[in-house]
């Protein structure tokens, strides 16, 4: 069963999850657009996902009460540094360039970016099978930067708000192709619509400049010793097969990874 929270007023304070009083309070921002299967919400505004259950076992383990914060995700940095959330859990990767800006703990999972073409095409994740294409990129994201970086001179890129849109558009035949994370689009390739369109065609080739060591907690700088019981929190969730029970109803592999 798949734990859920529910909407409580607007975007930004949905219910918090921790009945009793404890010691320590934080607003847990995540992107307000859905990221399945990793956090998402229904009509009702219950938000589900891996994630979610993620941050519930966390914020157990930091005898905390928590509150899910949904934000525009091209704002989710400032929204940290500014103190209108505490801690940013919505699938974040850890790059050089947002280091400077934030903290992170270290990673809880890893996913490879990847292409995801239709079946019709002969992408594949050079930029030489992109020559003239029509590829998809959400904005915001790593993905983004790394289609600017070594796709922008041979595909045309268009740019999406939701990983939602760019696979409506690619099924739609609008474009030919995405670049996106991994595990993210598993869903849509396991599913009748992604099966009958597309492909999954392979990894990018790396990039360390932009390429993640994985997902993190992204924090605020200052708060040293909050970073420290996160770590504390994820390594004893991996110790004693926590980590594997949430993981069980949404993949059947180790997406912590190496």
């Amino acid at each position: 069963m798949f734990k859920t929270f529910t909407a409580t007023a607007g975007l930004i304070g949905l219910s918090i999850f921790a009945a009793p009083v404890l010691a320590d309070s934080y607003k847990i921002g995540l992107s307000a657009e859905p990221y399945p299967p990793f956090y998402s919400p229904d009509a009702s505004g219950n938000w589900s996902g891996w994630e979610i259950d993620f941050i519930e076992e966390l914020c157990v383990r930091l005898d905390a009460e928590c509150e899910i914060s949904p934000v525009a995700w091209e704002g989710i940095i400032p929204a940290l540094k500014t103190g209108k959330i505490d801690m940013i859990i919505g699938s974040m990767s850890i790059t050089p360039e947002r280091a400077e800006q934030i903290s992170f703990s270290n990673k809880y999972y890893s996913s490879p970016t990847g292409i995801v073409a239709r079946k019709s095409t002969d992408i594949d994740p050079t930029p030489e099978s992109l020559e003239g294409a029509y590829l998809g990129i959400q904005s915001g994201t790593n993905q983004e930067q790394y289609a600017r970086k070594h796709y922008a001179d041979s595909a045309n890129l268009n740019v999406y708000q939701t990983l939602n849109e760019e696979l409506q558009d690619l099924v739609a035949g609008r474009i030919d192709a995405i670049v996106a994370d991994s595990l993210a689009v598993q869903t849509f390739i396991n599913s009748e619509t992604g099966q009958s369109c597309c492909e999954y065609r392979g990894e990018v080739a790396s990039d360390p400049e932009l390429m993640s060591e994985g997902m993190g907690v992204g924090l605020r700088q200052s708060d040293t010793e909050l970073r420290e019981r996160v770590n504390t929190a994820i390594d004893a969730m991996r110790a004693d097969g926590t980590y594997e029970e949430i993981s069980a109803p949404y993949f059947d592999f180790d997406i912590y990874g190496s």
